[in-house]
């Protein structure tokens, strides 16, 4: 579905694409986060600072690399957490005490971010559906109502952290078109890299397989709203209106036309093959005929009259010319 947006994986910048894919559009550049980075580095080191700038502690965490991002791509909590207060949004961990005291359905959230081994992924809900943003598949994948908990805490027996994601998020074109229609997917997205990635890490298991075993999924999206008819989009939908019983009436007619066309085609063409087998024979017996004649008078210096009696030689005629 070209309405929602998936950024892919590129290099270790999952983090980028974890929230731009929250976000829906290209919020945020690796220029963007390493801005954030270095001004939490700095804020470390100033608190480090005040227990001493001679002391062995601030000596020791000048040495270290940054915590909060590494040459890879690679971002922290922390950056992320900032990031998305720019726009008003709080992460909230899901496995938390305090929020599973709250026994929220999932499904009456907006989206979860969920890390493994310094990868990150989003679950958003648009319109009333869920999917899974996970930069590592080739495009968005579908999770229905029933299995999100489910998948949840299969995440969670894997070892993934998951955040849940409160605030209002930015307006986006697939929020609005799902607002009012629902997909349905027949395939499931393919994993970017499988093979490589599976030697490579270990957080690709889930991602990797069939969300909802009882749910059929899509690349190309099929849509439905309260309308009958359907219509193919560039976005890969097909949308129902009001005349789809009138359409599908005409085609069935045009199919009977059709059918009723070739039938008569054939009788035609039999007839014709019927007609020309009758002018074909005739041309055929006619030239027996006249073989078999030619082959009774090659005979005939051989018959002698006073010898050879007539009945024989009506016998032989016959013979020749059956």
């Amino acid at each position: 579905m070209d309405s929602i947006f998936h950024e892919k994986q590129e290099g270790s910048l999952c983090a980028q694409h974890c929230l731009n894919n929250l976000l829906q559009g290209e919020y945020f550049t690796p220029v963007d986060l390493s801005s954030i980075a270095h001004q939490l580095d700095e804020e470390e080191r100033m608190r480090m600072a005040e227990g001493g700038m001679a002391s062995e502690e601030y000596r020791t965490f000048l040495q270290q690399p940054s915590g909060n991002m590494d040459d890879s791509g690679f971002f922290s909590i922390q950056v992320i957490s900032n990031a998305l207060r720019v726009w008003g949004l709080e992460l909230i961990l899901f496995n938390s005490p305090e929020y599973q005291r709250l026994m929220i359905n999932p499904i009456n959230e907006k989206a979860f971010i969920c890390n493994y081994k310094e990868h990150w992924f989003t679950i958003r809900k648009l319109g009333q559906q869920w999917f899974n943003l996970n930069s590592l598949l080739t495009g968005p994948e579908l999770i229905s109502d029933t299995y999100l908990a489910l998948f949840l805490a299969q995440l969670q027996q894997e070892g993934y952290s998951i955040f849940v994601i409160r605030g209002n998020l930015p307006e986006c074109e697939a929020e609005q078109i799902l607002g009012i229609m629902r997909v349905h997917q027949q395939q499931r997205p393919r994993l970017i890299g499988e093979d490589e990635a599976q030697t490579s890490m270990g957080y690709v298991s889930a991602a990797r397989r069939r969300l909802d075993p009882t749910e059929p999924l899509t690349p190309v999206f099929t849509a439905s709203r309260t309308s009958t008819s359907q219509v193919q989009t560039d976005a890969g939908f097909v949308v129902e209106d009001e005349d789809e019983e009138l359409k599908r009436a005409l085609a069935l007619s045009r199919q009977d036309m059709d059918v009723e066309d070739e039938e008569a085609d054939v009788r035609r063409a039999i007839q014709l093959s019927m007609q020309g087998d009758g002018i074909n024979g005739v041309i055929y017996r006619s030239s027996l005929h006249f073989f078999h004649f030619s082959s009774f008078l090659s005979f005939l210096p051989f018959f002698h009259p006073t010898s050879f009696p007539f009945f024989c030689f009506c016998s032989i005629f016959k013979a020749c010319m059956l």
